[in-house]
């Protein structure tokens, strides 16, 4: 292997390749002690370790923006449900529990996304408050806000999924970290359903409803499709309602829809 013909190819499309690394000495050094210690045999995972890091210190603002897009949403829900607590509307006993529980999901989230954000070398967004306003006096209506919420969170995730692919904090897969987190979104947004004595997945009629909840379900891509990959779900075979249809595919949500004043951008304080 010879190294630092790699180098010097890479330069060629890499005019920065020296750059990356600490200096230009330290990557000599290094790789001089590698063969004074006769550890050629492991020159190849030397050098990939190497690049590795060097090339890991390029983080694609693209990701951070999504990572930080995230991040606020999980700090407006973690500000409602630390609102909801305080405002002590909650029944004791298991609706009590519950949010507690979920406010310590919403926070556990927040830490997690904050500290990737700073692990990948960027600036963490803070502070985002649910806006006072707009919190509901009573217990009914708060369960209204926490679901649209949490299915605002459920949809955004979604949305984004697709610019997380092969995008990388170490040796974890960012897109897992998203999904897990959209996966326990979905959980709260159906107990919070079922605490409203409601089915816990979404009829296409929440649409119609008004807002703060109506909106939610709407969009490019509304919550009352019935089309999936060109397929008409209605169709398939006897039986299949519009609602069946619609119930049974979650539909994302984009960062301008669910950043706007109708949705989750309304009520940031």
């Amino acid at each position: 292997m010879n190294i630092f013909r790699i180098i010097e190819q890479l330069s060629e499309v890499d005019a920065d390749v020296l750059g990356r690394f600490d200096s230009r000495r330290s990557v000599f050094k290094a790789l001089g002690n590698t063969a004074k210690m006769g550890a050629l045999a492991s020159a190849p995972v030397f050098v990939s370790s190497l690049f590795q890091k060097a090339y890991g210190q390029t983080t694609n603002s693209a990701v951070l923006d999504v990572l930080n897009y995230a991040l606020t949403l999980e700090q407006l829900e973690e500000d409602f449900y630390k609102q909801m607590t305080a405002a002590g509307k909650v029944p004791t006993g298991a609706p009590q529990g519950a949010i507690a529980l979920i406010l310590k999901h919403e926070t556990a989230h927040v830490k997690l996304l904050t500290d990737t954000i700073k692990a990948l070398q960027g600036m963490p967004v803070s502070g985002t408050k649910f806006k006072a306003s707009a919190f509901p006096a009573d217990y009914a209506t708060q369960l209204v806000v926490a679901q649209a919420l949490e299915d605002t969170g459920v949809r955004a995730y979604k949305g984004q999924a697709g610019n997380l692919i092969g995008a990388m904090a170490g040796t974890t897969s960012l897109l897992q970290v998203a999904l897990q987190i959209h996966s326990v979104e979905a959980r709260h947004a159906a107990h919070i359903r079922t605490m409203r004595m409601q089915a816990p997945w979404i009829p296409a009629s929440d649409s119609s409803l008004p807002a703060p909840l109506g909106p939610v379900y709407t969009g490019a891509t509304p919550e009352s499709n019935v089309m999936q990959a060109g397929v008409d779900i209605t169709k398939l075979g006897a039986g299949y309602s519009a609602n069946d249809a619609a119930a049974a595919f979650d539909e994302i949500l984009t960062k301008p829809e669910v950043l706007d004043a109708s949705r989750a951008g309304g009520l940031v304080g």
